[in-house]
């Protein structure tokens, strides 16, 4: 059984047609990757399998589950972390906070710890802080813990939001445009830490990239999404070679 399955899913904006007939399959431990043109409905389908949209038809099995019509945090506690392409990130909270704040889905010690400090509750959040700074160690920011998020680059920023999904220890990670706005030399930085990531933790990766560099290099399988329609899936060396994605997409220039 697949990790994710995607079976025909199809979506409509009133009379427009955004996604249709998608399929996908995940299996664990994967990186897949996602390119297209801007417009191509690749943030759509990641907006439909985590609950942002439902979609008008079709199915979205996690785990073998049904997940159609969960609400985003349900999807999200049930194993499917995410980032997306516009950084949100809550004003006015430092970066420790940011991963603390996402860690609470994974915290048991209840109401009456909530209300009682009981020592469950103690000892909770004290791994939980100290599960939080393995992760922005992991990211190079662990000097950044306690700097108010909107304070940092634009780089650091995205990577804060990185180890936010990811201390909700997801089963896949969903990466939408990771190193959007970065320079060459971040660019390979963000590769190193998304390797480190797979290799430490074993998630399953799906993400979207217009940096062809990346997805190339570290993704197995790679979809080309066209006005919602997948017109080819292959490994990197297909993908670069077939003629419907160099017309389409990839033109006749070099991989970056």
């Amino acid at each position: 059984m697949a990790l994710l399955e995607v079976d025909r899913m199809t979506h409509y904006f009133g009379g427009l047609r955004a996604v249709h007939d998608y399929n996908l399959q995940i299996e664990p431990g994967q990186i897949r990757g996602l390119i297209g043109p801007n417009g191509a409905g690749k943030t759509t389908i990641f907006n439909l399998i985590t609950g942002i949209y439902r979609p008008t038809d079709g199915a979205v099995r996690l785990e073998g589950h049904d997940i159609v019509g969960l609400y985003p945090y349900q999807i999200a506690s049930r194993g499917i972390g995410r980032t997306f392409q516009n950084l949100l990130l809550w004003r006015h909270m430092t970066v420790l906070e940011h991963i603390m704040m996402a860690r609470y889905s994974r915290l048991t010690y209840g109401l009456i710890g909530a209300f009682f400090g009981t020592a469950k509750r103690k000892r909770e959040e004290e791994q939980s802080e100290q599960k939080a700074y393995q992760l922005l160690e992991m990211f190079n920011i662990g000097h950044l813990a306690h700097q108010n998020v909107l304070n940092l680059p634009y780089g650091d920023q995205r990577r804060v939001e990185m180890a936010r999904a990811l201390s909700m220890e997801p089963k896949i990670l969903f990466l939408d445009e990771p190193t959007a706005g970065m320079n060459p030399e971040e660019l390979n930085q963000m590769m190193h830490i998304i390797r480190q990531v797979h290799q430490t933790f074993n998630v399953a990766i799906f993400l979207i990239e217009h940096r062809l560099k990346l997805v190339m290099e570290l993704c197995d399988t790679i979809q080309t999404l066209v006005f919602g329609e997948v017109i080819a899936e292959g490994n990197p060396d297909e993908i670069q070679n077939n003629p419907q994605v160099i017309d389409a997409y990839l033109g006749k220039e070099a991989i970056e």
